[in-house]
């Protein structure tokens, strides 16, 4: 059976009915290499292929039809670019014009005249004339399997349509392959799960979802292939998070001492009790004798690193170091001097170590580090470094995760000596329940759902480029109160074939209408210098108003700054737009969040400025954001699972699926936790070659 198996692995330039130059374009194209991989692509759409219209009735449709008639009168029509070839498509009750821009010559050997035709296409109604550009034409009297079924329709790109591997084309080609489906492709799950669950075969499933004799078939296709693929994710991120606890010793941190009951004390306000649940949810894990892999995510303003201090105070108390890696300068700048604020009282040293840092500024802060007598280390990518080592790294806190590779972080794993670190990972982006659930299956998931006491929710408006002058006025207004404002444009240089605001045009418009004094701006391709003067100069409250780009989206945190204004807002995501306005409201005072928009707004960016204005709850937001993007989609999430295995399921959809597989991946990790029982030795198998073992990097931390 594994020699049946491996056959489908069958590189594609093999198959006779493609050939290798078109093998090559699937690759490169499609990412499809072997027969599994066609055999596995499955339609987008169906066209149910069982009715025949007649002409006479397309009226009122505005879809694809199919039509039976006769093929006449070939003429070319036009001269140079504008040549086409048109004919006339007959049946009883009317007839129809088809038109094609390219291959005159082969269509009339192809379709010779006086024929009786199936048309597969869309009329489109021209001076009174209907009229089919490129239809999928099929001899009457053909045996082809598509005519008088559910017929699949498969995506390709525009450089596969001019290599003639039209979606037709795509189609037969994969139904060349069907026939090896029963005697190749075995079970993979356990027939008890089968029969529990309501699953049809795998090689059943296989032939229906591309030759489907029915809806109903279809459906059953559609939930086996489904199930598998959301079971085998869950199965894998389970597996690995029980491997990763039996494999990695953990540091114990077994006290809480001085430097944490000193934090506590200190602190002004109270911790809310949903920081309190996950600083002890944090010790448990940390005491537990296996290495913490724990995800942190809270909305903006949850006291997320606040958590971490005390997460990294636990390790101090225990005699291990500490460090914290963030994406951007900015952020890192951000931490440090948080940490610095909050730990300096208490006799707790925390270092900044970046790519700006000078050769003298990092001599001390490398010696610390090294011989254990720096506590905390705060940095960017310069943390991975090669000259950077700990003494005892006992754990490593990782900031916007997402925009991170996994093997930038497995470098800072090995900066630990004999036991890996612990784990703590902060999400800025709250991520959807439901998407947490399938993308960090193998993490430990704290949340903070709560917001300080005191924090008034911001307000957020609405308008239209024609009201901005409401917006300058408003921002006069709160410039008079001593504020300070954020503007932030989605692009830094305009260009004549765009109409976005940006900030290049932005910032002469401001300084016309507050002053140049008033006025300063940022972007990533400022010099890190340049950007962090002009970032404190804002911050101590020298300049009013700041112009940005989205590089202002993390990392600062000004309470005076009471208004975010965000210029062509339909130009962002709900999570961007959520996190921009999160840079508000950090202090007493109310703050406000403005949208500025043309009038012409698509329906899905319409529906982003109704969320943001009715909502400050940054789960819904994500809930939203997610069915209004996908989960694919939402920033982060390729690399933190792996979706790209899911080309059927859809996290956002399908909930109660997604929940169902992952009860029985828990319930077959249960009762096969060493994967040796034979009657598992399939399914184990597909996981392997789903998700090969050296691939699967969260075993790394």
């Amino acid at each position: 059976m594994p020699q049946q198996r491996n056959y489908l692995d069958t590189p594609l330039r093999y198959l006779p009915t493609l050939g290798e130059k078109r093998a090559t374009l699937l690759e490169s194209e499609l990412g499809l290499r072997t027969y599994r991989d066609l055999i596995y692509y499955f339609p987008f759409r169906y066209v149910d292929r069982t009715v025949i219209t007649p002409i006479r009735e397309l009226r009122n449709i505005h879809r694809e039809v199919q039509l039976k008639g006769y093929l006449t009168d070939y003429r070319q029509e036009g001269v140079g670019r504008k040549q086409r070839l048109k004919a006339t498509f007959k049946d009883a009750t009317g007839q129809v014009e088809l038109v094609w821009f390219k291959g005159s010559d082969w269509l009339k050997k192809r379709y010779p005249e006086g024929k009786c035709y199936v048309l597969l296409g869309q009329p489109r109604l021209y001076n009174g004339i209907y009229s089919v550009s490129h239809p999928e034409l099929t001899p009457a009297d053909s045996p082809d399997l598509a005519v008088g079924a559910l017929y699949g329709v498969y995506n390709t790109t525009e450089k596969m349509k001019r290599a003639r591997l039209t979606p037709s084309v795509l189609g037969k080609i994969i139904a060349s392959l069907l026939h090896l489906i029963p005697t190749y492709v075995e079970e993979t799950l356990p027939s008890e799960i089968c029969a529990q669950q309501h699953l049809i075969p795998l090689p059943d499933a296989l032939q229906q979802i591309h030759v489907p004799r029915s809806t109903k078939e279809l459906q059953a296709a559609i939930h086996r292939l489904k199930f598998d693929e959301l079971f085998y994710l869950q199965l894998m991120l389970l597996q690995t998070k029980l491997e990763r606890h039996k494999r990695f010793e953990g540091y114990r941190f077994e006290h809480v001492g001085f430097t944490f009951n000193s934090l506590y004390d200190s602190l002004p306000f109270s911790l809310t009790q949903a920081q309190k649940r996950v600083i002890r949810e944090i010790r448990l894990d940390c005491n537990a004798g296996h290495q913490m892999n724990r995800l942190l995510q809270g909305d903006v303003g949850s006291g997320k690193t606040l958590v971490a201090a005390f997460s990294m105070l636990l390790a101090i108390d225990n005699g291990y170091q500490s460090c914290l890696m963030a994406p951007t300068e900015i952020l890192a700048a951000q931490h440090y001097a948080t940490l610095s604020r909050l730990l300096s009282p208490i006799g707790v040293e925390v270092a900044l170590l970046t790519g700006s840092s000078t050769p003298k500024e990092r001599r001390p802060i490398l010696e610390g580090s090294a011989d254990g007598t720096l506590p905390i280390l705060v940095g960017t990518h310069a943390l991975i470094e090669e000259g950077v080592r700990f003494a005892h790294l006992g754990l490593a806190v990782i900031d916007e995760q997402h925009r991170f590779g996994v093997a930038q972080r497995a470098k800072l794993w090995g900066k630990a000596t004999d036991v890996l670190p612990h784990i703590l990972i902060m999400s800025a982006t709250p991520i959807p329940r439901t998407l947490a659930m399938t993308l960090y299956g193998d993490l430990d998931i704290s949340t903070i759902d709560e917001l300080p006491p005191g924090r008034k929710p911001i307000v957020t408006k609405h308008l239209y480029e024609d009201g901005i002058s409401l917006a300058y006025d408003f921002i006069r207004d709160r410039i008079a109160e001593g504020r300070q404002v954020y503007v932030v444009f989605p692009m830094i240089e305009g260009s004549e074939a765009s109409d976005y605001a940006n900030l290049e045009t932005g910032y002469k418009r401001f300084v016309y209408m507050f002053g140049e004094r008033n006025v300063t701006w940022v972007h990533g391709k400022l010099p890190p210098k340049d950007k962090q003067e002009r970032m404190d100069a804002f911050a101590r409250n020298e300049v009013p108003i700041l112009l940005s780009t989205t590089v202002i989206e993390v990392g600062v945190d000004v309470p005076n700054a009471t208004v975010m204004m965000i210029e062509n807002a339909d130009r962002f995501g709900l999570s961007q737009l959520h996190q921009l306005r999160g840079r508000v409201g950090r202090g007493d005072n109310q703050s406000y969040c403005i949208l500025v928009t043309p009038q012409a707004l698509s329906y899905t960016a319409k529906r982003r400025m109704e969320v943001m204005t009715s909502t400050t709850d940054g789960f819904v937001i994500a809930e939203e954001d997610m069915k209004l993007r996908g989960a694919g989609d939402i920033e982060g999430t390729r690399q933190s699972g792996d979706l790209s295995k899911l080309s059927l399921a859809k996290p956002t959809e399908d909930v109660l699926l997604m929940r169902l597989a992952g009860a029985v991946a828990s319930d077959v990790l249960a009762a096969d936790p060493e994967a040796k029982n034979p009657l598992y030795a399939p399914m184990w198998q597909e996981l392997e070659r789903l998700y090969p073992r050296e691939e699967r990097w969260g075993n790394i931390s």
